[in-house]
């Protein structure tokens, strides 16, 4: 049977007598010191290591580590793996990018990659606004309308028809769209070829509607052309910037804007002599219904479908978005018309990116909270937000600019294996170069095959308890050897004083 006599005699701590203990001024002092010290050790002892061991380049928190703060504190590790992403074999690409000098008329967004797929003018999540040349919104969203097939000319040319449409310059353009109610103009270059196929129809339907409709006797209609290698200023400022544009100008609808422009309409149909006398004749027909308000329904949908809106600027912002395979490959932001010619020389491919990103959006609460606990993260996932880049005089003509994007997807996981957020970073470096063709915008993208994998460290309560136990242990056990040597060395020197030797 165990008794209490026997328990007594493994008790590793005895005590002794407070009879038979001795208190001193040099233990007390000790004593307070130790105390003192074990609190600097809890509360400063990582602060204490950094101050002394950080180098004097790199910045220096004084006295706020702490092991406690350091247990309540969340600590990370990085890693690089194989991009096991979660969100499939696509990424998606948010942008919202300002062309200054780009006509939403003609503006194209293309995707292309590796692998051989090419999609180009994606409009299904493409959305174009038209602004001027301060980025200022100039009306509401620019719709691009329905596909069409191809384009129908004339295959035989009449040469006795080829003197129909009246000559409109910058003297007299005016004076001519305001005095007729309907003036459609055709707006060409001699060097293009969807010009030159344009011309005899062209020639040969004004020739018929003049005779028909009289300009002098009847006055409806006009239908003339202007040569925007002679009338540069006139062309830009009707924001011609493909060859040939036929424009359909309204008298009384058509009030200038607050820029100078007039608000008129495109035409994308045919461009036979039939189909280029029936829109005419329809647009002379609607003249009394527009007079009285109202609608054009019963009008044939071939031709309304034709007529759209022009383009109420010359600058064009386009925003969306657009899924790529995650291999390299390209977005591409251009011109583009299977019936029209563009001058080089005259495109200019300036832009202001406004946003882009790569990858789920991410709310800038959650980035906001995140980079609370890891300051580094989401410095990158939209690196070139809100730069311009602009073609200068000094560059020369036929400048296409290029961004070389490299794309690495970034993990936050916590310690309950909760994955707080997912993100992709870039880096960028931007050019220009010399185009042979039409000058574009084009961002190459190369999708790196590792992702950065970031994991909250498991802190255990136990290892905090250790380290505090470690702390007060070691402070106590030095400070009695201190104590104990230091009292002995007292009494030696007392005895020595009296002349008593051991």
């Amino acid at each position: 049977m165990i008794t209490a006599s026997r328990l007594k005699s493994v008790d590793f701590y005895r005590k002794i007598p407070r009879d038979l203990t001795e208190a001193s001024l040099s233990g007390a002092g000790l004593s307070i010191m130790a105390a003192l010290f074990m609190v600097f050790l809890f509360g400063m002892v990582r602060s204490f290591y950094h101050f002394c061991f950080t180098p004097m380049f790199m910045p220096f928190q004084p006295f706020t580590y702490h092991e406690l703060n350091e247990y309540l504190s969340v600590s990370t590790s990085t890693s690089v793996i194989i991009d096991k992403s979660s969100d499939g074999d696509f990424l998606r690409i948010d942008f919202n990018v300002s062309f200054p000098a780009l006509s939403c008329e003609f503006a194209s967004v293309d995707v292309s990659d590796v692998l051989g797929t090419n999609r180009l003018n994606l409009t299904k999540t493409v959305r174009k606004f038209s602004i001027d040349s301060d980025l200022r919104p100039t009306g509401s969203e620019f719709h691009s309308g329905p596909a069409t097939n191809v384009i129908k000319h004339d295959d035989k040319v009449d040469e006795e028809s080829l003197e129909g449409a009246f000559v409109f310059t910058s003297d007299n353009f005016d004076k001519y769209a305001h005095q007729f109610p309907i003036t459609a103009v055709n707006f060409y270059a001699p060097w293009c070829y969807w010009s030159q196929r344009l011309r005899p129809s062209w020639e040969k339907a004004a020739k018929i509607m003049r005779e028909r409709y009289d300009p002098e006797m009847d006055g409806r209609l006009l239908m003339g052309k202007v040569d925007c290698t002679q009338e540069g200023d006139l062309c830009r400022r009707h924001h011609i910037q493909g060859y040939p544009s036929i424009r359909i100008f309204r008298r009384g609808s058509d009030v200038r804007n607050d820029h100078g422009n007039h608000d008129h309409e495109s035409y994308y149909g045919d461009r036979d002599t039939d189909s280029l006398v029936k829109t005419m004749e329809n647009l002379v027909a609607s003249l009394p219904a527009e007079a009285q308000k109202l609608a054009l329904d019963d009008k044939s949908n071939v031709t309304e479908n034709a007529k759209r809106p022009a383009p109420s600027a010359g600058g064009c912002r386009i925003e969306g978005y657009v899924r790529v395979k995650k291999v390299p490959g390209n977005l591409v932001v251009s011109a583009r018309s299977d019936a029209h010619s563009f001058d080089a020389s005259q495109m200019n491919m300036s832009h202001v990116i406004h946003h882009l990103s790569f990858g789920r959006m991410v709310s800038p609460q959650v980035m906001s909270d995140v980079q609370r606990l890891i300051p580094y993260v989401g410095s990158s996932h939209d690196r070139l937000n809100g730069l311009s880049f602009i073609n200068t005089d000094d560059l020369g003509a036929n400048i296409t600019m290029e961004h070389y994007l490299q794309i690495v997807k970034t993990e936050v996981i916590t310690r309950k294996d909760y994955k707080l957020v997912e993100e992709y970073e870039y880096t960028a470096h931007s050019s220009v170069s010399h185009s042979l063709h039409i000058p574009v915008a084009k961002f190459h993208l190369e999708l790196s095959p590792m992702q950065v994998l970031i994991t909250e460290n498991q802190k255990s309560f136990s290892h905090f308890i250790t380290n505090v136990c470690a702390i007060i242990g070691g402070v106590f056990t030095v400070a009695g050897i201190t104590e104990s040597i230091l009292h002995n060395t007292i009494r030696l020197m007392k005895k020595v004083e009296l002349g008593k030797n051991f």
